[in-house]
């Protein structure tokens, strides 16, 4: 038996004279529903994405409990100044929400499955209407010369969502699957790395990698390291 918490829209931006955006939970099961949302400053570093309790942005209310068919709009307030000066790049945050366990004196069968979701928020700087990633490709092939490391650093002042990657010949006729839908995120200032089950010799010389960032088709330089990790 599915729960029947969904939350509206999957993702939030707040552009620094924004006070507040919002997010809209509904219930579209047959059983009553409670959530949590808390709300965690995201970095990442050498072990990947990192999640600390913030204060930076507020959620109101944080506990909600939704009927069947019920909707309930969550305010994302902004609790502290945007960033700013010079090299200011973006803020990033993740919102947890979470179903939580409802005493019931019915016997259900089955199994009971809580939904969790992790929403990303990005604040922009002052005086940036759109921040911009930069990315930097590279991989290298691990030991046993079947899988690779791709290694991704953004020196731009927006993030980097990253799906449906592949590699494509030289003259873009021929080209290699390497991981279907999301990859993950490259945040501002930070380097990502993932193991894919793909051998770098896949990979022909001269060739590209085609990527969907932000939305949007693009492709990207690669440089081979031919050090092993």
């Amino acid at each position: 038996m599915a729960s029947g918490l969904q939350v509206s829209p999957i993702s939030l931006s707040l552009q620094a004279r924004e006070n507040a955006s919002g997010l809209t939970l509904s219930n579209t099961g047959d059983n009553l529903v409670h959530a949590q949302v808390r709300v965690y400053q995201w970095s990442q570093d050498e072990k990947g994405d990192q999640r600390t309790p913030s204060r930076g942005l507020l959620a109101s209310p944080p506990m909600i409990e939704l009927k069947p068919g019920e909707q309930q709009l969550i305010r994302i307030i902004r609790a502290k100044a945007p960033p700013q000066g010079a090299g200011a790049v973006e803020e990033s945050y993740r919102l947890s929400i979470d179903e939580l366990p409802v005493q019931s004196t019915e016997q259900k069968t089955g199994l009971q499955f809580a939904l969790s979701y992790s929403l990303p928020v990005f604040v922009k700087p002052v005086g940036i209407a759109e921040t911009t990633p930069h990315l930097q490709w590279g991989y290298s092939p691990q030991a046993d010369g079947k899988q690779m490391v791709l290694h991704i650093s953004n020196s731009g002042n927006g993030h980097a969502q990253l799906a449906d990657l592949s590699w494509i010949d030289t003259a873009g006729n021929n080209s290699v699957d390497i991981h279907q839908g999301l990859l993950g995120y490259v945040l501002p200032g930070a380097t990502m790395h993932w193991t894919l089950n793909i051998p770098p010799s896949a990979l022909k010389k001269g060739g590209k990698f085609k990527v969907m960032i932000n939305g949007t088709q693009t492709t990207q330089d690669g440089m081979l390291d031919n050090s092993t990790r």
